[in-house]
C-alpha cells in the first residue's frame, strides 16, 4: 500500500493538503511525519478560558518535539484554532463520532487541567499511558493525578485558598502537566484574509489619521454581570478625551453589549462602534486594530494579550493573580476586601467594580499614549 494512514497530515476521509495542492503521494512526500506519539488536551466550557489555555501549547511541543496533538472541545470554541499549526486535530464532544474515535484511540500522554464533571468524563474513559490533571473516581467524584492538580482543585473548592494563590492560570496549568513554564503566549494567528478585514476597518473610518487608538470593551457577557465597569464609567472616560484630536475611541462588545454601546454612541458620536455581532475570528481581527485595549476580565483580555497589546484590565469578584501580565497588562484592581468572591451579582454598595475610579483608569492610559 502507497498511503501511509500513520502520517499526521493524513484526514482519514479525504486527501492531505500536501496531496491537494502539490498532488505529492506518500511515496515520494518529504513531509512525511508519523504520528507515533500522541497526546490529547481536553479544555471546553468558556471561550475565554479555552483560547488562555493555548499558551499551553508552546511547553508541550518543547517537551514532546514530534507529537501529534489533538485538541477536545466543543463546537463554539472552533474558531480559537483557525490558523494555529500547534494543534494537529480537533475534536468536538457534539459529533457523534467523537466518542467511539476516542474509545478506540490509544493516546501517550492526556492533559486535563479542568475541574468539570464532563471534560473530566472523557478524560476518564479515554486510554492513554499518562494522564495529568483531573480523571473522575468509581463513584464519580473528581479526582487530581498529582500535586498541582489537588492545588487548583482546593483553589476551586475553598474561595480563601483561591484568594491566596499568586500563581498565574498559565503557570498553574503548566504545573499540572508536568511542563516547564516559559510564559507561552496566548495564540492567535490571523490570516491574510482577517488582517484584510481589520485593513478595510481601518481605511474605512480613516483610523491612520490618529496617533492612538484605544479600545473599550464595555461589557462581560450575560453570566458575569459584575465583571463589567460601570456605564457611567465609561461615560466620564470617553469624556476625558473628548478634546484630544490625536485620540480615537473603538467600543467593542458583544450581542449582550449592543444596547449599551448603542447608548455610549448616541451620547458620543465620534466614538466608533465595531460592532456587537461579529464573529470571533472577527472580533479578534477588530481587536488587533487597537493601540491600547480596555477590559474586565473577559475573552477580549486573553485575545487583547495574544494580539500583543497594551491592557489595562480591571478586576473585582475574579482573580487578579490568575492572569499572565506578560509585561503588557496593567491590572487594576478594587480595594475592598471582598475580592475574588467569584459571584456573578452583589448586593454590596459601592461593589468591587463602581469602586474603581474613572481617575485611575485614566491616569493609567496616560501612562501607555
Amino acid at each position: 500500500m502507497i498511503l501511509k494512514t500513520d502520517c499526521k497530515h493524513f484526514p482519514g476521509d479525504r486527501p492531505c493538503y500536501f496531496n491537494k495542492q502539490f498532488g505529492t503521494i506518500c511515496t515520494n512526500c518529504e513531509n512525511y511525519s508519523p504520528s507515533n506519539f500522541k497526546i490529547i488536551v481536553l479544555k471546553f466550557d468558556a471561550i475565554g478560558d479555552v483560547l488562555r489555555t493555548t499558551s499551553i501549547l508552546h511547553a508541550i511541543k518543547e517537551k514532546y518535539h514530534d507529537a501529534h496533538i489533538t485538541w477536545l472541545t466543543k463546537k463554539n470554541a472552533s474558531e480559537i484554532f483557525v490558523n494555529n499549526p500547534l494543534v494537529d486535530k480537533l475534536l468536538f464532544i457534539e459529533d457523534a463520532s467523537t466518542l467511539p474515535t476516542l474509545m478506540t484511540t490509544k493516546f501517550n500522554v492526556l492533559i486535563h487541567p479542568d475541574t468539570s464533571l464532563q471534560s473530566a468524563s472523557f478524560a476518564t474513559i479515554i486510554s492513554s499511558d499518562k494522564k495529568y490533571g483531573f480523571v473522575l473516581s468509581e463513584s464519580g467524584n473528581i479526582i487530581p493525578m498529582n500535586d498541582s492538580a489537588e492545588k487548583w482543585l482546593e483553589m476551586g473548592a475553598f474561595d480563601q485558598v483561591k484568594k491566596l494563590n499568586q500563581n498565574s492560570y498559565q503557570k498553574i496549568i503548566h504545573d499540572i502537566a508536568e511542563l516547564d513554564y516559559n510564559f507561552g503566549e496566548i495564540i492567535i494567528n490571523l490570516s491574510e484574509t482577517e488582517k484584510s478585514f481589520r485593513d478595510e476597518f481601518i481605511s474605512r473610518n480613516n483610523l491612520s489619521e490618529y496617533k492612538t487608538i484605544i479600545g473599550l470593551n464595555t461589557g462581560a457577557g450575560s453570566r458575569w454581570q459584575l465583571k463589567q465597569w460601570t456605564i457611567e464609567g465609561f461615560i466620564q472616560l470617553i469624556n476625558k478625551f473628548a478634546t484630544q484630536d490625536d485620540i480615537c475611541l473603538l467600543l467593542y462588545g458583544g450581542p449582550d453589549e449592543k444596547e449599551r454601546n448603542e447608548k455610549i454612541k448616541s451620547l458620543f458620536p465620534s466614538v466608533i462602534d465595531t460592532g456587537t455581532n461579529n464573529s470571533i475570528r472577527e472580533f479578534f481581527s477588530l481587536v488587533d486594530v487597537s493601540h491600547i485595549f480596555i477590559t474586565g476580565d473577559t475573552m477580549g483580555l486573553h485575545a487583547a494579550t495574544a494580539l500583543r497589546k497594551k491592557v489595562i484590565s480591571f478586576f473585582g469578584p475574579t482573580s487578579s493573580n490568575e492572569i499572565e501580565s506578560y509585561g503588557r497588562v496593567v491590572k487594576i484592581v478594587s480595594d475592598l476586601d471582598c475580592l475574588v468572591c467569584y459571584k456573578s451579582k452583589c448586593d454590596f454598595n459601592p461593589n468591587c467594580m463602581n469602586s474603581i475610579s474613572v481617575e485611575k483608569i485614566y491616569s493609567e492610559i496616560k501612562k501607555l499614549i
